[in-house]
This record gives C-alpha cells, sequence and structure tokens, in this order.
C-alpha cells in the first residue's frame, strides 16, 4: 500500500479528503491517505506551503512532495526538501486562469468600465476591433501559454514573452532582454503570468513601463512582486498608465492603507484569478504517485536552479 500525507490546512483536507481518494482509485492505485503517518514511513507528500509542514528531513522515504499550488516560490528554497517536488498545473486552475484573463482584456478592450459610467450620458464610442488591439502576455508557462493562445483565437494580435526561446503557433514569441522590449513596445494592454523568482522581481518597474504606449493597461494575476508598486503608482499618476487590475500583492490581504484600494484607475480582485480545483487537481495528483509507482518522470517537476 502506497503511503501518502497530506499536509495542508484542516480545511483543505475536509475539502480534498474524498475527492483524492476518489481520484486514486480511479487511477488503480492502492493508497493510504492520512494526514498523520509516521514520517519515514511516507512514500509521497500532498502539501500546500500554508500547511504545517516545514521540515521534510524526518521523510527519509519519500519520493517525492506533490504540491497543491502552482507557486512554489515559498517552498523552492527550503534547504530540508531535497526530494522531487511538483507543482500543481491542473487543467482547472487552467481553465478559471484562462476565463478571468480574457474577460478582464475584453473588459478593457470594451472600455465596459467607462461605459457603465457614463451610461446615462449616452455617449456612443465604438471600440476598435480586437484585431487593432496588441496584447502582450508576460510568461509562456502552461497558465500565460494558455491565456495567450485564447486571445489569439478571440482575434488580438498577441506577443508573448519568455525567459528562453519558444515557439507557439499563432503568438509572436519573444524572449531575453532585447525581446522584452520588443514585447512591450505597442502593447495596449499587458498581462503578467510569470513565476516570482529574483529574476522576475519587479519585472514592471519604472524603465519598463516607459517602454509602453502612453494610456497602456495592466493585468496581473501571476505574482505580487511582479510589479514595482511605487513605479506603478507613479505611472498611474502621470497618466503614463491608465488602468490596472490586480488580483495578486506583495502583501496579502492587501493593507487597508495600501494605495491601490483608494486610487480610481486600480481594481483589486482578492487572489481570485485562478484556484486549484479539487477533483482535476485530485487527478493530477493521482498520476504523478502512478508515474512514481511506475517509474515515469514526474509532471510538472519544479527546477531548482530557476525556481519553477
Amino acid at each position: 500500500m502506497i503511503k501518502v500525507q497530506f499536509a495542508a490546512t484542516p480545511e483543505r483536507w475536509e475539502t480534498y479528503a474524498e475527492p483524492m481518494r476518489a481520484g486514486f482509485s480511479n487511477a488503480g492505485l492502492d493508497v493510504d491517505l492520512r494526514v498523520d503517518h509516521t514520517p519515514d514511513a511516507v512514500d509521497y507528500v500532498i502539501y500546500a506551503p500554508n500547511g504545517p509542514l516545514k521540515d521534510f528531513s524526518p521523510y527519509t522515504s519519500c519520493k517525492a512532495v506533490l504540491s497543491l499550488w502552482a507557486g512554489v516560490e515559498k517552498v523552492v528554497g527550503n534547504t530540508s526538501l531535497t526530494m522531487p517536488l511538483c507543482r500543481m498545473v491542473d487543467p482547472g486552475l487552467t481553465a478559471g486562469m484562462v476565463e478571468w484573463v480574457a474577460g478582464h482584456v475584453l473588459r478593457y478592450h470594451l472600455d465596459i468600465d467607462r461605459s457603465i459610467a457614463t451610461q446615462d450620458q449616452w455617449q456612443p464610442r465604438v471600440p476598435p476591433l480586437a484585431m487593432e488591439r496588441p496584447v502582450t502576455v508576460l510568461g509562456l508557462g502552461a497558465l500565460g501559454r494558455a491565456c495567450a493562445e485564447t486571445l489569439a483565437q478571440l482575434g488580438f494580435p498577441v506577443t508573448g514573452w519568455s525567459r528562453s526561446p519558444k515557439v507557439i503557433e499563432g503568438i509572436t514569441c519573444q524572449h531575453g532582454d532585447d525581446g522584452l522590449t520588443r514585447a512591450l513596445a505597442g502593447a495596449e494592454i499587458v498581462v503578467l503570468l510569470l513565476p516570482d523568482t529574483p529574476a522576475t522581481e519587479n519585472m514592471l518597474n519604472a524603465e519598463t513601463l516607459a517602454r509602453l504606449p502612453r494610456g497602456a493597461r495592466i493585468i496581473n494575476p501571476g505574482r505580487g512582486p511582479l510589479i514595482d508598486d511605487d513605479a506603478l503608482l507613479a505611472a498611474l499618476d502621470s497618466g503614463q498608465i491608465a488602468h490596472a487590475t490586480l488580483d495578486v500583492f506583495r502583501i496579502e490581504p492587501l493593507p487597508a492603507e495600501h494605495r491601490y484600494w483608494a486610487h480610481p484607475n486600480v481594481t483589486v480582485t482578492p487572489h481570485i484569478a485562478a484556484e486549484t480545483r479539487v477533483v482535476t487537481s485530485a487527478q493530477v495528483i493521482a498520476e504523478n504517485i502512478r508515474r512514481g509507482e511506475a517509474g515515469e518522470p514526474f509532471l510538472h517537476l519544479v527546477d531548482r536552479e530557476l525556481g519553477y
């Protein structure tokens, strides 16, 4: 029997226990899933960074730590975590992110906020077609690629940027420092879907924000540290950036005194762009355990050097 430790918050256990067991059963796995296994007997750990587990060293037989979160920045530097670490790439989470991003891109594209604000003034204003609205997606991992492809299908000319070269049909792909300059030039809407690493911190700063056309709009469902907050606020105040929709922040919940709350050109959402979905994430976890038992490569294995 495969011994699996569930190391997340108590409310997660209540939500996930039965769907996880169903996922294991459907995958033909004989799993003993608990929150209280003896650490040295555990084969796999299902993990969330906000749970109680901080020291992995007692898990001497553990074959892999399987995260319930897409982001691993809170655990990737843990020196006691010496076994393979897999992040969550959940089809349900991906679908949720695609829907959220597409909705907010269309909200900006169609100028829905202005239409609502002036609905009693009868001020007709016809938006351009999607083909006339360049969009740039920073980050072409699983989530970024899915969002970029959906926006391209909607007719937007989409440029994607990544640290390393990528080829995606229908997307103009850029990479590296020069590619970032090209990706930002002309982008009327920018979507941030990069991981949180030292290399991506403050990716949008005073210099990069200045490369955008005046009046560009920012959407950040990725990670809070991707944006230099002071630089973004200055760009919003000057009109260089017309509006920002922000779902993630350096400190969460966003402190009540933060300027983002009161800024007329900022929309704050409470980290809801994408959430791990119980049933589909259980299927991903089950598949990775099946792979581990079969000696096959794990899905979504984290590169410790890159940090994701």
